[in-house]
């Protein structure tokens, strides 16, 4: 039904190209033969969408190649993965995949080079070519042994965090563009820093705030990590902290967060803390050699907005201010907030989750649904104080078994095969949030991002 369905869409083209109207997406289960044939077709449609100029038809003709991929794909997706990881001897950051698909099957992801044109454009204005992006990693997370493989690989250490290691180990901090990490007597603070953005995320913190937090969690000295936002700018929060604001929407309008940025997130920095930091050599949830791991404490200033909540999600304690609230404003937005809906239930319940997720519920850090997330209530200007207390009291009792106690309970809640499925889900559906018509109806309508200057 589905390749009937493809056919019709084919010839319901607005073009004159016989080499795109007479494509037949019927497999030949050959690997060889699909690939050239396949590619030959996406290298045509590349080309004719350059000479379409009404942006209807280049929708439709991405349409085409989008489904025509999601066939190739659920086909030969574990193929294509393990070539390039040499039968999954290898790992590859999502970042690198992308990109060495193209090395076994042109045209399957967008190059390099066209990404750095779709870049330079707004949200509005792109064709939505990451979509592509989208779909292969959802296929390959499709499939039990490959997408726990790449998971496995995303919770080994960055690359940034290695090159930064010695530093780290001399000086006991780092500083990074976006984030910082620094060493005390038993425990590190983590402290995402973009304070004119009121601790928003985007590209500029995305590397630096996952490699600080590899750095805190490699540390062998330290038996405690604290993840904190900086002091920000805003005249209404002056000299305040914020937790966190999640995406930069402006940046997001202007076209400058891309598709992969929610991938690498989620897999990354915010799945490290959660489960902790891998090696090469062994599986993650391998329990005879477990992951490299350390009890995390937020401490929630002020407010938790979408992506700041979802790391409160993946925390073993969290310190909140008496006035602080929690948001995850997906609707307003029109995309997915990350893990949220896999995890926030288990705090709250179905129904609660539901009215903040898709229903925009603030949820005051105080209130009896706050209480349910937040393991401290913190009077004003009392958090520095509070916060050493909290790391004494881990810290004295020693953080053995609280390590071993967080490892049972995430077996029991979200096993890394569980991982796995909601993000497979998450690649496809995501990538057509991001470029949906209405989110950009959203960022208009609630937050004025037409009217904001260009960065």
């Amino acid at each position: 039904m589905k390749i009937k369905n493809l056919m019709n869409q084919i010839k319901k083209l607005n073009i004159n190209n016989n080499n795109i109207l007479k494509f037949d997406a019927k497999l030949t289960n050959n690997f060889q033969k699909d690939k050239k044939y396949f590619s030959n077709f996406w290298k045509e449609a590349i080309s004719e969408n350059n000479k379409i100029k009404i942006k209807k038809d280049r929708k439709k003709l991405r349409a085409v190649v989008e489904n025509t991929k999601k066939v190739f794909l659920d086909e030969h997706s574990k193929t294509i993965y393990n070539l390039i990881t040499h039968n999954k001897k290898n790992h590859f950051k999502i970042n690198e995949l992308v990109f060495s698909a193209n090395d076994y099957v042109p045209y399957l992801n967008p190059s390099k080079e066209e990404l750095i044109i779709e870049n330079k454009k707004f949200l509005k204005d792109k064709d939505g070519i990451e979509t592509d992006q989208g779909l292969f990693l959802s296929s390959i997370l499709s499939h039990q042994e490959e997408g726990n493989h790449l998971c496995h690989s995303m919770l080994l250490p960055s690359q940034l965090a290695k090159e930064k290691m010695d530093e780290f180990k001399t000086n006991k901090k780092v500083q990074f563009d976006g984030a910082s990490v620094k060493k005390y007597d038993k425990h590190i603070i983590v402290t995402l820093e973009n304070k004119q953005y009121l601790n928003a995320e985007d590209e500029r913190t995305l590397l630096p705030l996952e490699a600080a937090i590899d750095l805190a969690i490699l540390d062998d000295d330290t038996e405690i990590c604290v993840l904190r936002g900086e002091k920000v700018d805003h005249p209404k929060y002056a000299d305040k902290r914020t937790f966190g604001a999640g995406i930069n929407l402006t940046h997001l309008y202007q076209g400058k967060i891309s598709f992969l940025w929610y991938i690498i997130r989620d897999m990354g920095a915010v799945n490290k803390v959660f489960r902790g930091i891998a090696n090469t050599d062994t599986s993650p949830e391998n329990s005879l050699f477990p992951i490299k791991e350390k009890p995390w404490i937020a401490t929630l200033d002020t407010f938790a907005i979408g992506g700041g909540c979802q790391y409160l999600l993946v925390m073993d304690h969290i310190m909140a201010e008496d006035q602080s609230y929690m948001t995850l404003p997906a609707r307003k937005e029109g995309i997915i907030p990350g893990m949220a809906n896999l995890r926030l239930w288990r705090f709250t319940g179905d129904r609660i989750a539901r009215q903040a997720i898709q229903n925009g519920l603030t949820i005051k850090s105080n209130s009896p649904e706050g209480k349910l997330i937040c393991d401290e209530i913190i009077s004003k200007n009392n958090m520095d104080k509070s916060l050493l207390k909290t790391i004494n009291a881990y810290t004295n009792s020693g953080v053995v078994g609280a390590s071993s106690n967080r490892r049972a309970f995430r077996i029991g809640q979200e096993p890394l095969d569980t991982f796995r499925k909601y993000m497979s889900a998450y690649c496809h559906d995501q990538a057509y949030c991001h470029f949906s018509p209405a989110l950009i109806k959203n960022l208009e309508y609630y937050w004025n991002a037409a009217s904001r200057p260009k960065e």
